[in-house]
């Protein structure tokens, strides 16, 4: 029997996140004996050995409700990044902070401006909320921030910028940054979505904790969910001016972020000398893909995280097809924007090395008459 209850309007233009299989699935599906996940922007080098020996001291816990306002670990954030506590927002994973924002300062039809391939989420995110997403096309993979700022106008409440972007992994040069936080008006939320700060090198990337005195419509977000490799207990976390941090507790959850969560990344944040070598092992794993995709005559975006969007000149959901029949799983680039490429997490050199061996195979399947 048909269900006669209607759902919003808008829900009608959106559609749910695509979920993949599950390895096992996938195994048993091709008969495949083993299947390396190339595809989700994860730390493939896990979570500090420290965090799990306090997890298993934590299990006692369980019965009691989470701390709602995440004290221990807005302390231990505070110190680590010289930043006053009512700075700082704890959140079930950085996109739950991008939904408080929006729940919290966009009115109905208001607009927020963002890239128009970028972190899907936002889009989606400001429609169910009733604004409008105003999306601006990349430039060679990076933002425009000049044809963003152009579209500034009167109903303009935030803009959001992903830096590193996801999926393209380019940075904004920090002059370029600067200059366009200077120029947005002080009415405008700035969102700086730094999900893969950590991983960016750079010389030229903005280290942006600096400009919040100044500019006291910024906000920053980061994640334990990628460098820190708790992507499973989702817990992110946005720097900002306190007012901010005041009006997003108002539309919170009141136990947003699990017990668990919460005394990961306390602990995560002690063992520093785990973060730097995963940086180091990603730093290798990407100058071996740069040489081996060079050699084949691959181009790919310069990449300042843990993933690169690699240029195929192949159909890109045929390619991942084929490299899937390898047991290699990576994203397919057309539904990210980019018909003729893939998006490959940097992975264990092993992993790295399999995968290129798999793709000079499935390039040569897919060319064949």
């Amino acid at each position: 029997m048909a269900v006669k209850v209607k759902s919003r309007e808008v829900l009608q233009s959106i559609t749910a996140y695509p979920l993949g299989k599950s390895i096992l699935d996938i195994q048993k599906e091709l008969g495949l004996p083993m299947v390396r996940n190339m595809s989700e922007i994860e730390n493939v080098f896990g979570c500090s050995p420290l965090v799990k020996e306090q997890l298993k001291k934590s299990l006692n816990q369980l019965f009691h409700y989470p701390d709602g306002s995440s004290a221990n670990l807005t302390l231990k954030l505070s110190e680590f990044l010289g930043v006053d506590q009512n700075q700082l927002f704890i959140g079930n994973g950085s996109d739950e902070i991008i939904r408080l924002l929006l729940r919290a300062f966009l009115n109905h039809r208001e607009e927020a401006i963002m890239a128009d391939i970028t972190f899907p989420r936002y889009r989606t995110n400001v429609a169910i909320e009733g604004g409008v997403p105003i999306l601006v096309p990349l430039e060679s993979g990076v933002h425009n921030l000049s044809a963003m700022y152009d579209a500034i106008n009167r109903k303009t409440k935030m803009v959001f910028v992903c830096n590193p972007n996801n999926p393209t992994g380019t940075i904004v040069p920090k002059s370029d940054l600067i200059a366009f936080i200077d120029k947005v008006p002080e009415n405008i939320l700035i969102i700086l979505d730094e999900a893969y700060y950590e991983y960016a090198t750079s010389e030229e990337y903005l280290q942006s904790i600096s400009l919040l005195e100044k500019y006291h419509n910024l906000v920053i977000l980061r994640t334990f969910s990628k460098v820190y490799g708790l992507a499973g207990l989702r817990v992110g976390y946005g720097i900002m001016n306190s007012f901010i941090t005041s009006e997003l507790t108002k539309v919170k959850e009141v136990f947003n972020v699990n017990q668990l969560g919460q005394t990961a990344a306390v602990v995560a944040l002690d063992d520093q000398g785990f973060r730097e070598d995963c940086i180091r092992q990603n730093e290798e794993g990407k100058a071996f893909l740069e040489k081996a995709l060079h050699s084949l005559g691959f181009s790919y975006f310069p990449t300042q995280s843990n993933f690169m969007m690699i240029h195929v000149n192949i159909d890109g959901n045929e390619l991942a097809e084929a490299l899937l029949n390898k047991g290699i799983i990576v994203k397919s680039g057309k539904p990210l924007g980019y018909p003729e490429s893939i998006r490959v997490t940097i992975s264990s050199m092993d992993d790295n090395r399999h995968f290129i061996e798999a793709l000079k195979m499935a390039v040569k399947e897919c060319v064949q008459p």
